[in-house]
This record gives C-alpha cells, sequence and structure tokens, in this order.
C-alpha cells in the first residue's frame, strides 16, 4: 500500500486569494479558455478496439510513470522582466516554486515569456548510491513563450519544448552549474518512442527507470492539445493492474452492548463511493461497491496513524479475491473517478489487452505508419532484447498467434461480472460517520 510519489514542494498560494484568483484567470487567458479550472488533458483506458486506432493514426507511446501529474507555470512581468514559477497540481492548487530562471531561446539575455508546460514530478532512486532526486518530467506544452501551441499537433508542440523551452534552460545549467544547486528539482524532457516501438519501452526505457511506472501512455501526432478528458490519448496497463479512484468511507459494525453506538474496537466495513460530479461541498456521491481488507491490512492501515476515511482511494480489481483491493491514497486527486468514466475502465478490465497482443501489433502498426506517409512498407523492426539481469525480453509470437491477436477487435473476451452487488441491506445515513463520530478513536484520527 505504500507509494513512492512524491510531496509537492513550493509554497501554497492561499485559496481564494487575489493572488489566486489573478492566476487562475491568467492561465485561462494563455489557453484561451472560458473557464478557470485545471487545464490538463486527462487520457481514456485501452481497449482491444485501440488496437486498430493504433493502425489508423499516428501515435507515440512512452512509459506512464507513477508521479504527481502537474502543470509548469512561467508567469512572465514584461514590466519587470522577471519570471514567477508555479506548479499547479489537479487539485487546481497553485504552488510558487523560486530557484529557476528560464532564458531565451533566441537571445539567452532575455528571459522566457508566458509558458505552461505539462509533466509530471516523479521521485528518481540512483540504484547505486540510493540517492534521491526529485525531478519534473515535461511531455508537453500548451503555452511557450507568450504563444498558444494547443491547436499545433504533438510533434510542433513536443519540438517547441525541447527547443524553446528545455535546450536553453539545459545550455543555462550547463554554463552555470551553481544555479542548479538553488533549484528545488531538476528538469527533464521525457523520451518519446514511435508507437511500433513499444518493445524498446518495455524492454529498455522501463527496466532503466529510477522510479516507479505505472503503465504506457499513447498519444496521437496529428491532434490538438484537448484540456478535458482525450479520446486520442490512451492509457495502457494489463487488465489485472487497471485501477480506479473511489472515495473510501468507512462504516463501523454496531456494539454488541449497545446496538445504537458503534464498536470502534472492530474492522469496519469499507465501502467504495462513486462520484457523480459537483465540485466542493457540491460533490455528489454515492455508494458503489466495497473494498477487500483483511486484518493484517487493517492493524497496518492504524499503524499509520493517519485519517483513512474521507480520502480518494485507488483499488484494482483482483479475481482471486473476487473482489477490490487498495493499492495507495491519492491524495492528489480532489475526486475518485467520475462514474462515466468507471464504467469504462471496468470494460477495460474485461475488454483489456495483454502485453504480448501490443508486441504482435507492431508490425502492422509499422506498414501502416510507412503506407501513410508513402513508404512501402519494410520488414519488422529489429527487437529490442530485455537487459540480461532481468530475464530475456519477450519473443514475437507465431504467425497463428499474430493472427489471433488482429481479430480480438471482433471477438471480445466474456465479460467478467463486475456489477455491484448490495452485501449488507440498504445503507442509511450513519451516526457513526466521519462527521459524526468523535475526531479521535482509540488513539486513531478518523
Amino acid at each position: 500500500m505504500s507509494s513512492s510519489v512524491p510531496d509537492l514542494p513550493g509554497k501554497l498560494v492561499s485559496r481564494f486569494s487575489e493572488q489566486e484568483k489573478w492566476l487562475k484567470g491568467h492561465v485561462a487567458r494563455l489557453c484561451g479558455l472560458e473557464h478557470e479550472r485545471f487545464p490538463g488533458s486527462q487520457p481514456v483506458s485501452f481497449g482491444v478496439k485501440d488496437l486498430l486506432k493504433l493502425e489508423q493514426s499516428d501515435f507515440w507511446v512512452c512509459e506512464k510513470s507513477d508521479g504527481v501529474r502537474v502543470l509548469f507555470l512561467i508567469a512572465y512581468d514584461p514590466a519587470s522582466n522577471t519570471q514567477a514559477v508555479f506548479l499547479i497540481d489537479r487539485h487546481n492548487s497553485y504552488r510558487e516554486i523560486t530557484g529557476f530562471c528560464f532564458p531565451h531561446h533566441e537571445d539567452p539575455r532575455q528571459n522566457l515569456r508566458n509558458s505552461l508546460i505539462d509533466g509530471e514530478l516523479v521521485l528518481d532512486t540512483d540504484r547505486k548510491t540510493g540517492q534521491k532526486t526529485l525531478r519534473f518530467l515535461a511531455f508537453d506544452c500548451l503555452v511557450i513563450d507568450d504563444q498558444n501551441v494547443m491547436s499545433k499537433t504533438l510533434d510542433k508542440r513536443y519540438g517547441r519544448l525541447k527547443e524553446w523551452f528545455f535546450r536553453p534552460y539545459n545550455r543555462m545549467k550547463q554554463d552555470h552549474p551553481q544555479m542548479a544547486e538553488l533549484q528545488p528539482f531538476d528538469i527533464k524532457v521525457k523520451d518519446i518512442n514511435l508507437a511500433y516501438h513499444v518493445d524498446k519501452v518495455f524492454n529498455v526505457d522501463i527496466p532503466n527507470l529510477q522510479h516507479g511506472n505505472d503503465g504506457l501512455i499513447y498519444t496521437c501526432v496529428s491532434t490538438p492539445y484537448l484540456p478535458a478528458t482525450d479520446q486520442n490519448i490512451l492509457k495502457w496497463k494489463p487488465p489485472s493492474e487497471n485501477s480506479i479512484d473511489f472515495k473510501l468511507v468507512l462504516r463501523f459494525p454496531p456494539s454488541p452492548n449497545n446496538p445504537k453506538e458503534p464498536d470502534f474496537l472492530a474492522k469496519p466495513f469499507f465501502l467504495l463511493y462513486i462520484w457523480h460530479g459537483g465540485e466542493r461541498n457540491n460533490a455528489k456521491y454515492e455508494h458503489y461497491d466495497y473494498m477487500r481488507v483483511t486484518d493484517g491490512e487493517w492493524e497496518a492501515l492504524k499503524r499509520t496513524g493517519e485519517q483513512i476515511d474521507d480520502r480518494i482511494v485507488e483499488v484494482h480489481w483482483d479475481p482471486t479475491v473476487d473482489g477490490w483491493k487498495m493499492m495507495r491514497f491519492r491524495d492528489d486527486k480532489p475526486h475518485g473517478n467520475h462514474s462515466s468514466v468507471v464504467e469504462n475502465i471496468i470494460q477495460s478490465i474485461a475488454d483489456g489487452v495483454e502485453k504480448d497482443a501490443l508486441l504482435a501489433r507492431s508490425n502492422a502498426i509499422r506498414n501502416a505508419w510507412k503506407v501513410r506517409q508513402g513508404q512501402p512498407p519494410g520488414p519488422p523492426p529489429p527487437q529490442h532484447a530485455a537487459p540480461a539481469q532481468r530475464g530475456p525480453g519477450p519473443q514475437p509470437p507465431p504467425t497463428a498467434q499474430y493472427q489471433q491477436s488482429r481479430q480480438q477487435e471482433v471477438k471480445p473476451r466474456p465479460v467478467p461480472a463486475l456489477h455491484t452487488v448490495i452485501r449488507y441491506g440498504p445503507l442509511a445515513p450513519s451516526p457513526w460517520s466521519k462527521v459524526a463520530g468523535p475526531a479521535t478513536v482509540c488513539g486513531m484520527r478518523r
């Protein structure tokens, strides 16, 4: 249940303050948006039908890091020729960061102007020394040097990210290494691969990571940046590892001595609530299912001393127990997954694509890509072997298996029964909830 997801650095801008109000309006103006919500794009879960989509359009693929999704804002003041830097998380909270300076790509004596970079913070650990490094991995941009590039294709945006944002910054850091000591974290641009080189991601990129991995991300090259759920950004995980974010609500059983009082010494029921929209006090949640927690896991949770109730929790479906199991808390997310997203994820679990099917499809994806470029299809690209210490990489399946994988979209696997089962009868508003109960019970905050 532990996680290597880092805490966000910086000084939190006070909620509802004049500074926050100005910053949100500034970002909305830069992005050309009529709202002030978090403008980052959101992926959809990968399903069998998306194998054909990878053939029909150009996609790039990269590993999906186990980190914290943030937007990196460089706010430029032309009057004073100064920059202020902020991190924006998915709660749409702003944190001011000091120690950075970003030169202009044309004249390093000038400052880079207003920019909004998409990426994630990860905590890298050196395998030899054990030294930990907080690092921002940039993978896209919405605005760069006062220019809104959201309407441009991914290849153009990625080019601007490298040439206008990272290259001048990296050159400055090399020329003035003492400046790196003032920075709260390192910055890199994430490596991207053509979709048919997914074997390299599996066998080279992921084994060499210094941080956790959470699957793959496929992004369409020819589409604009969409500040919402984007059907052209595909999040792949092995079907058994697909996860959903719910709100966790604890309900304690009644005391055997007094049915009107909760038994706080007993293990509670771990209810999973699904989000139906709304924000803050108007958020709409309802009971969806419950989470399986063993006695040992419950004892471990209590020993943390943390609040457990009323937090967003990431779970996955475990067929061995026929139920949801906890992966980690997601305090970086303001809400669980929306009800519409939950149904899509459950379908992706039932209709998921295994790693071998992705690898088997690589040659067809490559040939289709070449045809769109007016080039003749060629032989399969060379396979990237996995590092020796981690065992041999997956071997290309024989032709019969490959043909079978090509037919998966018309012969999907049976959908497992993941529907809600009411096991304990209807739930009335409980007098033993976090709101009604005492703040501390048996030394544990609720």
